[in-house]
């Protein structure tokens, strides 16, 4: 390319002819590797012919390893059965059993599971093929239609599973509320700040009722005490 731009075979300007590098990605910003991942995508044969790919695709699981365990990961594999988004095609009667018998096993008893068992093998059969039950995107969609249907009474077990799996949104608003507290602390001054710093300030801004009962003057001795 920079031989072909010297003896003008190639035009220069905006966006035109450009040497493009990789975005880098952030401490604490989940977006920026969103944005690496997509110039990576863009510059994937550059990035092959050297060592850059194998180090980015590293970068980026070891972030996603820390952010996502193996338990959410699973729980989310295993609720994704329960989506009927293209006519039910990833209903698992034995992902959705692995489902209850792993992470809900003290929402139904021994009996229950058993029953569960024979719920799920009618619902594939019944609710799957309803033409009520056609066009559902969302498991919200699929529990209001078995409401409206009543089929709620038949696969009652089935319906606690659902109700289950909606209040996992509301089990992260814990979370939510630090994030909300993250963009107090971390503000466009301090967009560059590291995860370790960050974390610092977060738990003296979070847990204010502890840190204001501690006196400046015993933070100051207790430093000179370390020498």
């Amino acid at each position: 390319i920079e031989r072909l731009i010297s003896i003008d075979e190639l035009d220069t300007g905006s966006r035109v002819n450009q040497i493009g590098t990789l975005q880098r990605a952030g401490d604490t910003r989940w977006s920026s590797h969103f944005r690496s991942v997509s110039s990576l995508l863009r510059l994937y044969n550059p990035t092959c012919s050297v060592d850059v790919f194998i180090a980015t695709i590293d970068s980026h699981l070891q972030e996603l390893n820390i952010r996502f365990n193996e338990d959410a990961v699973e729980i989310i594999i295993l609720t994704s059965a329960l989506n009927p988004r293209d006519n039910y095609k990833s209903f698992d009667c034995d992902e959705i059993y692995n489902l209850v018998d792993k992470f809900y096993s003290l929402d139904f008893t021994k009996q229950e599971k058993i029953i569960l068992k024979c719920q799920l093998q009618h619902y594939q059969f019944d609710v799957i093929h309803h033409p009520d039950m056609q066009n559902l995107s969302t498991v919200t969609e699929l529990r209001q239609k078995l409401v409206e249907t009543r089929k709620t009474e038949i696969y009652y077990l089935i319906d606690r599973l659902l109700r289950l799996v909606l209040t996992l949104s509301v089990s992260i608003a814990t979370t939510e509320r630090a994030f909300s507290t993250m963009k107090i602390i971390k503000t466009r001054i301090r967009s560059k700040i590291e995860d370790d710093f960050l974390t610092n300030c977060l738990v003296v801004f979070i847990e204010q009722a502890i840190t204001e009962k501690i006196s400046v003057d015993k933070i100051i001795d207790d430093f000179y005490d370390m020498k």
